[in-house]
């Protein structure tokens, strides 16, 4: 009797899960444009198969040196996901996790930008995305999509974002990695992988964008719901500090989070929980 009501106390003390799980399935398409099969994760929620519905989707980026199995190995990015939806924090959605990189920088090309020999915008846009919406049932607009992601891939939705406004209701950039001021990457001279990507970033800078920005295309930016999320001791603190006030500068719009943390893990598994709620209120 006593084991019972032990067993009893404890079960009440427990956190309750969540009712409804979702899956994630990896898939693969063949890029004509980058001249490989190219493999992806998406999550899809509870009931996805017999639902018939379509839903909105989430484009989920990873950093530099992972691909895309990061965010559901080391985020953990399905437990939150199930949570938020369990909890009606976030709504049902589509998230989409693209393979953007892998761990041997120098010899692995990284990246969401074009670049020699690696042409991913161009891959993502106009292949990638299309072909993902039509498979898994995504309403496939503005008002149901958005874009997020840490470090190369929070830079790379921020860019995204400010190159087609159009296709983006939402941004949410973890840790951003928005411009680089050293394209060698270490001091090498030699031209590898990880140069090339350096010197996108830099080509792609997001605060650069802002300064060439004119009244019409600063105008399609505040068609775009904006939030840039930084650990306080995270070494691309002062860039993502320095495109929020630069944002504020140009009348666009801007959340900004600086909370206790570094360039990790625990940091963005936190934040996802705060991007997906972010990412259902502006849907629609």
């Amino acid at each position: 009797m006593k084991k019972a009501l032990l067993f009893l106390g404890l079960a009440l003390l427990l956190p309750a899960l969540p009712s409804r799980a979702g899956s994630i399935v990896t898939d693969s398409l063949r890029s004509d444009i980058l001249g490989a099969q190219v493999k992806y994760n998406v999550y899809l929620p509870d009931g996805f198969a017999g639902s018939g519905k379509e839903y909105p989707v989430v484009y989920l980026l990873h950093g530099l040196s992972d691909d895309y199995t990061a965010w559901s190995r080391k985020g953990n990015m399905q437990t939150v996901v199930d949570e938020l939806i369990g909890t009606g924090e976030a709504c049902e959605m589509v998230i989409v996790m693209p393979n953007a990189g892998g761990p041997d920088t120098r010899k692995t090309w990284n990246g969401y930008f074009n670049m020699p020999g690696w042409h991913y915008e161009d891959f993502f846009f106009q292949e990638f995305l299309p072909a993902v919406e039509s498979k898994y049932r995504i309403v496939g607009d503005k008002a149901h999509r958005a874009v997020m992601g840490l470090s190369m891939g929070g830079g790379g939705s921020v860019v995204y974002a400010q190159r087609h406004p159009d296709l983006f209701s939402s941004c949410y950039a973890m840790s951003a990695w928005l411009d680089e001021q050293s394209p060698d990457a270490g001091g090498r001279s030699e031209k590898d992988c990880l140069f090339y990507v350096c010197e996108a970033v830099h080509r792609h800078s997001a605060l650069a964008f802002l300064d060439e920005a004119d009244d019409t295309v600063l105008d399609a930016l505040r068609g775009v719901r904006w939030f840039i999320d930084c650990g306080d001791d995270d070494f691309l603190l002062d860039i993502n500090v320095a495109f929020h006030q630069k944002m504020r500068s140009k009348r666009v719009k801007s959340e900004l989070r600086v909370r206790n943390g570094v360039h990790n893990w625990e940091y963005w598994h936190l934040a996802l929980r705060w991007a997906l709620p972010f990412a259902s209120r502006n849907f629609n």
